[in-house]
């Protein structure tokens, strides 16, 4: 089924020229409509067809973004909030046209309180740059994605990665934020305290939200110490159960893992060759403990028999930073990697997450439907909680290759939400999986739409994610 069949947006045309006008004179050099920077506002990491704003506008306050928001209310024009574009199931599209805001040059650090373990940042942070300027505080932000992506996407994405089986996701590092709404105004949805039963948890609400209900313009963010000590290393394994087991067995003992990432052989294939790894082409685990010098050191020890018991090994681990680095870089640059199995195809990353009893078999499973199809299909997983990536490689330009990719992601979902799990652990909604979210919700879905209508009643903000057909731009 099409993309637009899923959730029509209708263009307004009318409308949308009265906007580009109305920002032109508002904002100058800041608001550009040429066609290159256009595209690059729409542009998606995946396969999912470009589908360009008609203007994108740069504001650097909140106050600008409000009248962004406004000037598109009054004339029903689309508002598509953009961060870096690292997103991954075309949350960035504009199906009916309208306005990308782009927030990069919303970059500044607003406050850090390091005996409060927090910061209050500008959307267009990204995460690298936190982190750069807390280093000579003692303290890190931990939340990340693999790539260098905008605080405030993150937030709006809920994002995770490969930290978040010790430090949780986007949703637990958010303290507080300020958005702009459709309408235009402002609401910042709690204070600073590490915890507040003050009515109802707009900032969940708004985290996770794609930018269909607001705009995030600033977002206060839980801090955590710096360890003492790292160590971590790669551990091999005969079989994807078996290294699940070792993973089951190491969250049951109570190991405080940082990182606990699985990668298939294929996925061992590829990156053996491209990041120059000497490990066996057998699936093997990512491993990484944060705490002190000894600390470290009992954890990684315990993991090696663990590993030992269920078939694994040898772990070889390491507390050297430059070693580490080097196999997490490995490890970031797996999608790199994997283009190299299938020159000249692009891939179509997927994500699903299952309760982590269930993660052997679901990823045994996909494995053996993608032999079945005969695809290129490598995998990584966060195993440590439940959540696997699968890269399809696929061409293109090819409709019968890009319907078997959509039939073997169609599988991989309802596989997933067949075992009490997710469609999507940490990609999110946006375009691409609107039509497995009421097989997974059901009725939560209609209290989305509910939500969706009472705060954005002219479905103007990212119109045509999420949700199936909520209402059409343009129809007063």
């Amino acid at each position: 089924m099409a993309l637009s069949d899923l959730n029509p947006v209708e263009r307004n045309e009318e409308g949308i020229a009265a906007v580009l006008g109305i920002l032109k004179q508002q904002l100058g050099e800041r608001f550009q409509t040429g066609q290159a920077i256009r595209s690059q506002h729409a542009h998606t990491t995946t396969y999912i067809p470009t589908q360009a704003p008609d203007g994108v506008a740069f504001p650097e306050t909140t106050a600008e973004v409000q009248e962004i928001v406004r000037a598109c209310a009054a004339h029903r024009v689309p508002v598509i909030a953009f961060g870096v574009g690292s997103s991954l199931e075309g949350h960035t599209n504009a199906p009916g046209g309208g306005i990308s805001v782009d927030t990069s040059r919303m970059n500044r650090i607003l406050s850090v309180n390091p005996q409060d373990l927090d910061c209050t940042v500008e959307p267009g942070v990204t995460r690298e740059d936190l982190n750069r300027h807390l280093r000579d505080t003692g303290l890190f932000f931990p939340i990340d994605p693999g790539a260098n992506a905008s605080l405030g996407g993150m937030a709006a994405t809920r994002a995770s990665g490969t930290n978040a089986v010790r430090y949780g996701t986007m949703r637990e590092n958010v303290l507080s934020l300020t958005a702009v709404m459709a309408d235009g105004e402002t609401v910042t949805t709690g204070k600073r305290a590490k915890k507040s039963s003050a009515g109802y948890d707009l900032t969940r609400l708004l985290v996770g939200s794609e930018g269909t209900l607001g705009i995030i313009t600033s977002l206060t963010l839980k801090l955590q110490g710096i360890p003492q000590a790292i160590s971590g290393g790669v551990c091999p394994f005969p079989s994807v159960e078996a290294a699940c087991n070792a993973v089951i067995a190491t969250i049951q003992m109570g190991i405080p893992v940082a990182r606990i990432e699985l990668v298939n052989a294929l996925q061992m294939r590829a990156m053996k060759n491209y990041s120059k790894l000497d490990y066996p082409e057998s699936p093997c685990l990512f491993v990484e403990f944060h705490g002190s010098d000894a600390g470290v050191a009992e954890q990684a020890e315990t993991f090696g028999m663990i590993a030992e018991e269920n078939g694994g090994g040898p772990f070889l681990w390491t507390s050297v930073a430059e070693e580490r680095t080097k196999l997490w870089k490995a490890r970031h640059d797996a999608y790199w990697a994997s283009l190299t199995l299938r020159p000249g195809a692009k891939g179509l990353s997927t994500d699903v997450c299952v309760p982590i009893s269930r993660f052997a078999e679901c990823v045994t499973e996909t494995e053996a439907d993608i032999a079945e199809m005969g695809l290129i299909a490598p995998i990584v997983g966060h195993a440590g909680d439940g959540n696997f990536h699968v890269l399809v490689l696929m061409d293109v330009n090819d409709p019968n290759d890009i319907a078997l990719s959509e039939k073997f992601v169609a599988r991989l979902n309802l596989r997933a939400i067949a075992m009490d799990g997710t469609c999507t652990g940490e990609h999110g909604i946006g375009q691409g999986k609107i039509g497995f979210l009421r097989s997974e919700l059901g009725h939560g879905v209609d209290i989305m739409r509910s939500i969706k209508q009472a705060l954005d009643p002219q479905n103007i903000m990212n119109p045509g994610k999420i949700l199936p057909a909520v209402g059409w731009i343009g129809r007063g």
